[in-house]
């Protein structure tokens, strides 16, 4: 298929190498800067371009990777005079009914990963959320899919924004925490490297475990005596105090009703 691709960020990056990899035809990239976009149309193909107005009009597919906040005014104007053709956006929390009244047959690409543009992602093992407005837009996303990955969903955009939401925690967090670890072992002389076994250990049990089985840490028994002692050592900084704080009972709380549930379903 020929493909325009819209934006040249980090999920633009990845999927630019994946469709040019399972034989699509890159015609385009565009982005606001030429660098961006020289630099993702030397990896995919395709020639760059900074001016929507000079976007060609002759793909079969138009896939906009771009910050939310820019997707609907950046849609107005791809939309004229193309119509006809496919528009598909890659955003986690953006209705599909951003393309209506705009094109014809629209949908969305939402590959559930966390992308950079250093370190090149396989996408046969992505999980890859679609949805369409119609049967053609379906099949054309369909295709552009099944060419890069095994795992393929439908989900409603309601529910993506769900989908995202449950990322968010499990990704962004989890590296935020990272980040906070990294910052208190630094101040102490202490080297990140230390907790990646630990980080890999917890990862793997996600495998095979709920995350309510594999959570550990005094959290979960509620030791007051040692959440109050990591708390106090948070006291220069309160919004940190407040999240260890906050953590901590809803491990519990969540603990608690595990355990519950457990009783219930066991008549104990």
């Amino acid at each position: 298929m020929k493909v325009i691709l819209i934006g040249a960020g980090r999920l633009a990056t990845n999927l630019g190498k994946a469709l040019l990899e399972a034989g699509h035809d890159i015609l385009q990239v565009y982005s606001r800067t030429m660098e961006s976009a020289s630099a993702l149309a030397t990896l995919a193909g395709g020639a760059p371009v900074t001016e929507i107005e000079k976007v060609r009009k002759d793909a079969d597919v138009y896939i906009i990777s771009v910050k939310d906040s820019v997707l609907p005014d950046l849609v107005q104007a791809l939309c004229s005079g193309r119509s006809t053709k496919v528009f598909l956006h890659t955003a986690g929390s953006v209705n599909m009914d951003v393309f209506a009244g705009m094109a014809l047959h629209y949908g969305v690409f939402y590959p559930m990963q966390s992308f950079s543009k250093e370190q090149t992602v396989s996408f046969h093992d992505i999980p890859c959320f679609v949805e369409a407005n119609d049967d053609y837009a379906r099949d054309v996303l369909m295709q552009l899919a099944q060419g890069l990955t095994t795992k393929i969903y439908q989900l409603s955009s309601e529910d993506r924004k769900y989908l995202h939401l449950s990322a968010v925690f499990a990704c962004n967090f989890v590296n935020h925490c990272y980040a906070v670890s990294y910052d208190i072992l630094k101040k102490h002389g202490i080297p990140f490297d230390v907790m990646l076994p630990l980080i890999d250990e917890t990862a793997r049990k996600v495998h095979v475990l709920t995350p309510q089985e594999a959570q550990t840490g005094p959290a979960v028994r509620y030791d007051q005596n040692v959440i109050r002692a990591q708390s106090s050592l948070l006291r220069d900084n309160p919004l940190l105090k407040d999240i260890y704080e906050r953590m901590s009972m809803n491990i519990h709380r969540m603990s608690e009703e595990k355990y519950t549930e457990y009783g219930k379903n066991n008549r104990i």
